[in-house]
């Protein structure tokens, strides 16, 4: 029987969960960071464990109007490959969807392309960006 999943739009989240779920995911987690972010954010989407534990996430900001920007798509590491992220995504799509944008972006690095562009349907696009922060 697979493990149940809770998904849910804009549930409440704790710093702490966030620390925690991008340290198991294998990013940099920073204390304070998801304290600063919610309130810019259309909103997120939240997976849960049947026991409650964060297990996915994934950030909705928008320009207030048409464009919505998919953000720190995260799946704890023991979860990763079991279709989580791909739902997430889903759920993040059809939420902004309903909030009147017209277009859903996502910048990625190259190896999340079969992720984003196979798995979750998003068109390839040339994009520009400019790295702010130096590599460590």
């Amino acid at each position: 029987m697979p493990d149940e999943i809770v998904y849910r739009w804009r549930e409440p989240i704790t710093d702490d969960e966030m620390v925690e779920l991008v340290a198991s995911h294998g990013g940099q987690s920073e204390v304070g960071w998801w304290d600063k972010v919610w309130p810019q954010s259309l909103g997120w989407v939240t997976a849960r464990s049947a026991d409650g534990v964060l297990v996915g996430f994934v950030n909705v900001a928008w320009d207030g109007a048409d464009h919505a920007f998919l953000l720190d798509t995260k799946t704890r590491g023991d979860w990763q490959h079991r279709g989580v992220g791909t739902e997430l995504v889903l759920r993040a799509a059809l939420e902004a969807k309903a909030a009147g944008c017209e277009w859903l972006h996502v910048d990625f690095e190259p190896d999340l392309a079969p992720f984003y562009v196979g798995t979750c349907r998003f068109r390839p696009t040339d994009a520009g960006l400019i790295h702010l922060r130096p590599e460590a």
